[in-house]
């Protein structure tokens, strides 16, 4: 598949003319692309700038209108984005169908948005004033979107910025450029205007320059970026330098605790569902499950049947639970994280097996803090379990993280498990269910290392748009010079 650049709705070779393969985690190319250069990222953040009033001016349900219908054809195209996920990021089937399912509700919680960006009055002391704050489109948004979700989090980076009047460049993932292309497909498709939407790919070597070169253009006032905590500390230096605000969602470790009073089989689904869906590649994935003593040796031979029972396959032929990791590098950290916690004395449920990319689900048992899972993030499909003396005990596990994107609790005495949910250092809890949970309409984000700023429902109109205070005088006022 040859993917070009999308600017102002044209299918467009790179300057230089230079295309770079995408090689699938199964084998084979998955995808050429055009090898976009800084001299392209321009040339889209231009095209956007263009754009930009003529979309401003557009009336909120003239935008719905627009949104609503690439919901529609992103749905119709599900097998397009289906064949296209696999193939480049090795995912399931499954979770590409729930990619699909989940940006086309984002495209529909956008559209809804349309008609909620708005102001206030507030009471002025001064006699005959009116006061009132209004929200105005920012300019030109980048979404730089990565490839574990790829329909998803392509969408989430730019569907409320174009619902609050901005005009966008997605930077495609050098993992998943014809994914990611496709997203470009269904908003020009959809009929929006040229410059609105515009989606630039490029090498991997070249993705730094390009990056930079859209974060100093004078025209993008807004970046939003998901990946790695190491990455997104870069991209927020380039922001700050330039003075722009960036909304960062970026690793986790998320941990999931298990009360002496919890549905043992609950919290055992969930666990199995947070910690192995698209074979761990999710930044909510469940990297800590953290099971009070009492109920620890129960929680764990439940668990180790459902792991078990997770085997990985070929996502081309065939629906085995779990698909391929991303890439051999991917394969051999998580096989190194395994080596050294066992080495070190944690038991192994499950077998991660010998094939290159496709690897079964693990659960490391006993883990203890100088393993090297205990503190960096894994993104593959292996989890921990630890065991806690009592609730302050598990807290305490569950905060010894430098992350903090989401977090669940199970427990019965939903007024206890409340508790110790607020003393939990995420952004996200959710009682009784996994930590993989995103709804196009909850504020989605994180603290600490994990990022700041929130996705989702009106948080992300407050992200995507600037804040002014306008006042209107109607007698004449009296000052002191």
């Amino acid at each position: 598949m040859d993917v070009k650049l999308l600017i102002a709705n044209r299918d467009v070779a790179a300057a230089s003319g230079a295309m770079f393969e995408r090689a699938g985690p199964l084998g084979g190319v998955a995808s050429r692309a055009a090898a976009g250069r800084a001299e392209d990222a321009i040339a889209a953040a231009e095209a956007a700038s263009r754009a930009f009033p003529g979309w401003a001016a557009q009336g909120p349900n003239a935008r719905r209108r627009l949104l609503l219908a690439a919901a529609d054809i992103m749905e119709a195209r599900g097998e397009a984005f289906t064949a296209a996920m696999p193939a480049e990021t090795g995912a399931s089937a499954g979770w590409a169908h729930f990619n699909v399912h989940l940006a086309a509700s984002m495209l529909r919680e956008a559209a809804a948005l349309t008609t909620m960006v708005r102001g206030e009055t507030i009471l002025s002391d001064r006699p005959g004033c009116h006061a009132m704050t209004v929200r105005r489109p920012a300019g030109v948004v980048l979404g730089i979107a990565p490839w574990n979700a790829p329909v998803i989090l392509g969408v989430r980076a730019v569907a409320a910025p174009l619902a609050c009047g901005n005009t966008v460049v997605l930077k495609a993932s050098e993992q998943c450029p014809a994914t990611h292309r496709l997203i470009g497909d269904v908003f020009r498709d959809a009929g929006f205007p040229q410059g609105v939407v515009n989606v630039v790919t490029n090498a991997p070597a070249d993705a730094a320059e390009v990056v930079a070169a859209l974060v100093r253009h004078r025209a993008v006032r807004r970046i939003n970026f998901t990946g790695s905590t190491k990455v997104g500390r870069i991209i927020a230096t380039l922001a700050a330098e330039q003075l722009k605000p960036v909304l960062l969602e970026l690793g986790g470790k998320a941990p999931m605790i298990v009360l002496d009073d919890a549905d043992l089989d609950a919290a055992v689904a969930s666990a199995g569902f947070g910690a192995f869906m698209n074979s761990g590649q999710i930044c909510m994935s469940t990297e800590r499950i953290i099971v009070h003593e009492a109920v620890a040796d129960a929680f764990i031979a439940r668990f180790r049947t459902r792991v078990e029972a997770l085997r990985a396959g070929d996502p081309r032929h065939g629906a085995a639970p779990l698909g391929s990791v991303i890439d051999t590098g991917t394969a051999r950290r998580i096989r190194h994280f395994i080596e050294d916690a066992v080495g070190k004395g944690a038991t192994m449920l499950g077998e991660a097996g010998d094939d290159a990319t496709l690897l079964s689900a693990v659960a490391l048992v006993n883990v203890t803090p100088d393993m090297l899972i205990y503190a960096e993030e894994s993104f593959g499909p292996v989890t921990t379990i630890l065991r806690a003396k009592d609730d302050d005990d598990a807290v305490r596990i569950a905060n010894d993280t430098e992350y903090g994107l989401t977090s669940s609790v199970f427990g019965r005495d939903i007024a206890r498990a409340l508790t110790v949910a607020e003393r939990i250092e995420a952004g996200m809890c959710h009682i009784n269910g996994p930590t993989v949970h995103d709804e196009a309409q909850m504020p989605f984000g994180g603290t600490k290392a994990s990022g700041y700023g929130r996705f989702g429902g009106e948080a992300g109109i407050a992200e995507f748009t600037e804040l002014r205070w306008i006042t209107i005088d109607t007698s004449k006022p009296h000052l002191p010079i």
